[in-house]
């Protein structure tokens, strides 16, 4: 199991502000791409999503082997014009922890895809998707964090 570490202060205070901890632009996760995509209007498209994960770090599957531990989900708020109709996740690596080495976990390090399933409405979205995860090093685990992920819907 990680410990989650809660962080109150300044940023200086903060355990990802360590100097000893790799940073990554200011966030663990970071998408990567596309920015933008051209959908035929009214009908469910896929698209592939681009993230990585900072070195040294490991984000929760979907599907984590503990029910304590916080699932990584991508969500698509209603008002963009554009539907979310489903998301298909990669299976999570095997990870053990070194101060627990009989607990496997279930990660997602380096880069990874989300497989989704679109719905445009005719015209231009700019969607404020977001992505939800829970971020470890091979010590600690930090709060869940959301970060968002813009991506212009061309419904055609």
């Amino acid at each position: 199991m990680c410990a989650v570490v809660a962080s109150i202060g300044s940023p200086a205070q903060s355990p990802l502000a360590d100097s000893n901890r790799p940073m990554f632009h200011g966030a663990i996760v970071e998408y990567l791409f596309p920015e933008q995509v051209t959908l035929p209007s009214g009908k469910p498209s896929t698209v592939t999503l681009h993230f990585r994960v900072a070195e040294g770090y490991h984000i929760n599957s979907h599907t984590p082997k503990d029910e304590s531990q916080i699932p990584t989900t991508f969500s698509v708020p209603e008002s963009y014009g554009v539907r979310l109709e489903s998301s298909s996740y990669p299976h999570g690596e095997d990870y053990t922890l070194p101060l627990d080495p009989d607990t496997k976990l279930s990660v997602y390090a380096g880069e990874f895809t989300i497989q989704t399933r679109l719905i445009a409405e005719r015209g231009n979205h700019l969607v404020e998707a977001r992505l939800r995860y829970q971020a470890c090093d091979k010590s600690a685990c930090y709060p869940p964090k959301t970060i968002k992920v813009p991506i212009d819907v061309i419904g055609k």
